[in-house]
């Protein structure tokens, strides 16, 4: 998420109560998580196990519990609560904002485009030319649609991030400030759910089109002319490059890059990323030749263990 306008390190430093570590006029244009940083970024770290991974990032601003030097080039802020504070940064910049009516008069709504009775269009959504938004879809704030995009009935657009910090007393929310970006000619199926960003962007490309049921976590990247079969499960952090198939009940575990032009056939899953050009099947998914080699030499075990008996 950027800012409306810069802050200075001085500025964060007094808002959360931290330490800052560099020059008070340091600015910073906008907060993300770690898997999302770029130059000009806040980002937080509070686990040894991801403190060089944050200081080395492109972010040039780290909410950080530990004592510790200032890369060159970067600023600082010493906490105790990083992740609280992060979190209290997102409900200022970025708060909860009631809606007053079924469509928002905040949303931006081209030409041509048909929104069905009982869908919701929430505050400072974009929407192209020539849509349709059909009956009880729902498009959460901050949502951008291109042109000539099908939304179906009982789709959810923009649900918070599935993101949270265990602790002693229960799970702490890591708030969502990101978006969803869905790119023109996209149809999304009925029931489907495509969550917002932590603080960056759900992004669909331009033509890939969703059956139903499908889910899409946070911070995700869809290609361009990608199908995605019924009950998909697609993880957050995930990214699918230009021309893959996901049939059926395909379950994609986070931080994986799906190649361009790779298929995964119905009922799959993937725990690692897949080259691109190749059709893959199982559970781990592999190649799909290969399977079905392991397959039927697995339905002639039987008549093996009898003839050594």
């Amino acid at each position: 998420m950027k800012f409306v306008l810069p802050l200075k390190l001085s500025e964060l430093a007094v808002m959360l109560g931290a330490r800052p570590v560099g020059d008070p006029d340091f600015l910073v244009t906008g907060m993300n998580e770690i898997h999302m940083v770029e130059a000009g970024d806040l980002t937080f770290v509070d686990h040894p196990k991801y403190y060089s991974k944050a200081l080395n990032s492109n972010a040039t601003t780290i909410i950080i519990n530990k004592e510790v030097d200032c890369p060159p080039g970067k600023a600082l802020l010493i906490s105790e609560k990083p992740f609280d504070d992060y979190v209290s940064l997102v409900m200022r910049f970025r708060p909860f904002e009631r809606a007053l009516s079924s469509v928002s008069a905040s949303a931006r709504i081209g030409e041509g485009t048909v929104i069905q009775p009982g869908a919701f269009i929430g505050n400072h959504v974009t929407i192209g030319k020539d849509c349709i938004i059909h009956a009880n879809a729902s498009i959460y704030d901050h949502t951008v649609i291109g042109d000539h995009v099908i939304i179906h009935s009982g789709a959810v657009i923009g649900a918070d991030a599935y993101y949270f910090q265990r602790r002693p007393e229960g799970y702490k929310k890591l708030e969502s400030c990101g978006r969803v970006v869905i790119e023109d000619h996209v149809e999304i199926g009925a029931l489907s759910s495509i969550d917002k960003g932590v603080s960056g962007d759900t992004f669909i490309s331009r033509g890939t089109k969703f059956d139903n049921h499908v889910q899409v976590g946070h911070d995700t990247f869809i290609g361009r002319n990608c199908l995605i079969g019924a009950f998909c499960a697609i993880a957050g952090v995930t990214r699918i490059e230009d021309d893959v198939i996901l049939w059926a009940s395909v379950l994609v575990n986070k931080d994986l890059v799906i190649g361009k032009g790779a298929i995964v056939l119905a009922g799959s899953g993937t725990e690692k990323s897949l080259e691109g050009g190749k059709t893959y099947w199982g559970a781990p998914a592999i190649e799909a030749r290969k399977k079905w080699r392991e397959v039927a030499a697995l339905k002639m075990l039987p008549d093996i263990l009898s003839k050594l008996k």
